[in-house]
């Protein structure tokens, strides 16, 4: 073939750069539960039942992902406060919560078709007043933000507990990852109600794990 005959190369599609007129596009954020455990696009998860027994969470290591399915109940300031009451007075916690697993949220009313518009953990901090009497009295499971003290550590290595923590600042995104509410107690507190939530694949990390194993002590 000629050199006259050869066709001339194909020119690439050209892509101005963006500006502010035209910028980019913007890249769509993934459904709620749309992450594919051990795809490209989360870290493998671990999926948790919850209430979780204790064998389940000793085979957690601080640094985990893990997807929470089932029961969890929402609990801030003013609900620790009154179950710390209560254990006081009764040597019990209330409403059958021995066993069972603690969301520090306050969500927000129904939307969208979901029991809440947004629902995002509270800084955990908050709760480690109360948490070691709490976690010896059966409380399992912790979602919130944040690091924790030392005693709330000690305390999830005597009472093999752990303490996750959830993306803040994605309130709406986690909303759609709870499927059903219940109310359960303390209508007066507002948001901060106890309420019993029901999870499906809700995204989480382990931050201290039933060793005492601090996540945020290692990295910081």
């Amino acid at each position: 073939m000629s050199a006259a005959s050869v066709p001339p190369p194909v020119a690439a599609a050209e892509h101005p750069a963006p500006t502010a007129e035209h910028p980019a596009p913007a890249t769509p954020l993934p459904a709620a539960g749309s992450f594919a455990v051990g795809s490209a696009d989360a870290s493998p998860s671990f999926p948790l039942s919850l209430p979780a027994t204790r064998e389940q969470l000793c085979a957690l290591t601080a640094g985990d992902a893990v997807t929470l399915h089932g029961s969890i109940y929402t609990m801030r300031d003013a609900g620790h406060r009154r179950a710390l009451e209560h254990l006081e007075r009764q040597g019990e916690l209330p409403f059958g919560l021995a066993g069972q697993a603690l969301f520090y949220a306050g969500p927000t009313p129904s939307a969208a078709g979901r029991p809440f518009g947004a629902i995002g953990p509270t800084t955990a901090s908050r709760m480690d007043f109360a948490t070691p009497a709490l976690l010896e009295a059966g409380i399992t499971l912790m979602l919130g933000k944040g690091r924790r003290s030392p005693a709330v550590a000690s305390a999830c290595a005597r009472t093999r507990s752990v303490y996750l923590v959830a993306t803040g600042g994605a309130a709406a995104f986690l909303a759609g990852f709870v499927t059903a509410a219940e109310p359960v107690a303390w209508d007066d507190l507002g948001t901060e109600a106890l309420c019993r939530l029901t999870l499906e694949g809700l995204p989480a990390f382990v931050a201290i794990d039933t060793q005492g194993n601090d996540l945020y002590a290692q990295a910081l």
